[in-house]
């Protein structure tokens, strides 16, 4: 008991099951605290990538402008261009609204074929089916005061998040000053490349994955223009947009034009060619896009890419699921520099060994194995000779 207590290397030493206790219960708190604050903390999520994609151009400003008109010029530029994107999607939908009565005959002769099939095959009576639908459409209607709840915190943060950016970066040097003063001297240079790669790496992965989105959206709306599908220029630049949830967005992305040219064409044919058009950008998007323009220091397996994503959208939905990724990357980075959490990031990334670290242990155990017999068979052939002596 006093070697222990005079130890403080070993006091401190606790078994596995109790570290792996603590560990999950860390991990619940923290993803309740942030499911619970994700309506503060998702829009300050958004302002940090931001300020971070917009330092550079406000660093140059600086030298021209002061401080704060260099930055609120940097944030007017980047809404300029989001409101140009907006009036874009707009003059989209206008257009789109004008083809809308035509989308409502056809959708209504697909439901009475739909509701037809449901009645021979499944045995559900009509009456019955539109006493559902109309029970859901009656849930949605008690729900209008939510959805106006809804739109006006949505517009409240769309307020916040310039402030928040305008902030962040008129603060940038009394935040970096408490990231290196919070830490020892010592670990000064670590935490100093930490933050340089994380700036890198968001900055590499955020640029990039805008030029995809843009390169992608050109790429959808060509193939559906080229098909006759109505509003392609909107169904294709949406499709991008969805592009950027990793792996999953593609996916959802196909249905859109897919149901557009359901209710508006007839037979299967073009519904097969969007199949294909957007199965070959997929694998134009995968096989260049994504590593020539989306390039980035930190690399995460799919594996991983897609738990993060899905579990992302679980906490905080569609901007869960985009913040998601970045996060990993930081994440990435800092136990790819920390020596105990140096496997966690190898697990993270997508370096795949040849040969796994069992495998070289176990040649190694079975060298250890090998010299222990035959150190017990010199010994016993020692201890032999010693007898033989003694006699």
């Amino acid at each position: 008991m006093s070697d222990i207590s005079n130890n403080p290397v070993e006091s401190k030493k606790y078994p596995f099951f109790i570290k792996a206790t603590v560990i999950l219960a860390g991990v619940v708190i923290l993803c309740f605290v942030l499911h619970l604050l994700s309506s503060v903390l998702i829009p300050f999520a958004f302002a940090c990538l931001i300020a971070i994609l917009l330092n550079p151009l406000c660093n140059w400003l600086q030298h021209r402008l002061p401080r704060g008109i260099a930055i609120f010029c940097s944030i007017l530029l980047a809404i300029a261009l989001v409101g140009g994107l907006l009036y874009f999607l707009s003059t989209q939908i206008l257009a789109f609204r004008e083809t809308l009565p035509a989308l409502k005959t056809k959708s209504q002769m697909i439901l009475m074929n739909m509701e037809n099939w449901v009645n021979m095959h499944l045995g559900i009576a009509t009456n019955k089916q539109v006493e559902m639908i109309n029970n859901a459409l009656h849930e949605r209607e008690t729900n209008i005061g939510q959805t106006l709840s809804t739109i006006f915190s949505g517009l409240a943060v769309l307020v916040l998040i310039p402030i928040y950016v305008f902030f962040l970066l008129f603060y940038k040097p009394l935040i970096l000053d408490f990231l290196f003063q919070v830490f020892l001297v010592k670990h000064s240079l670590r935490v100093a490349e930490i933050l340089g790669e994380t700036k890198t790496a968001i900055q590499r992965y955020v640029l990039g994955l805008l030029t995809e989105m843009a390169i992608v959206s050109a790429l959808n709306s060509i193939a559906l223009l080229a098909l006759g599908v109505r509003s392609a220029i909107l169904i294709g630049v949406i499709g991008g947009i969805l592009n950027t949830i990793p792996y999953l967005g593609g996916i959802i992305a196909i249905a859109l034009p897919m149901m557009m040219a359901t209710v508006t064409k007839d037979g299967y044919t073009v519904q097969l060619a969007i199949l294909a058009s957007y199965l070959l950008i997929q694998l134009i998007d995968n096989n260049i896009l994504i590593p020539k323009v989306v390039s980035s220091k930190v690399k995460i397996n799919a594996l991983f890419s897609i738990l993060a994503v899905l579990c992302g959208g679980l906490l905080a939905g569609y901007s869960g699921m985009f913040l998601a990724i970045p996060f990993i990357a930081i994440l990435k980075i800092i136990f790819d520099r920390i020596d105990g959490l140096k496997p966690w990031g190898h697990l993270l990334g997508t370096t795949i060994p040849e040969v796994h670290a069992g495998v070289k242990w176990q040649a190694r155990w079975q060298l250890i194995f090998i010299r222990k017999k035959q150190r017990a068979a010199e010994f016993r052939i020692e201890e032999k000779h010693h007898n033989k002596e003694e006699v």
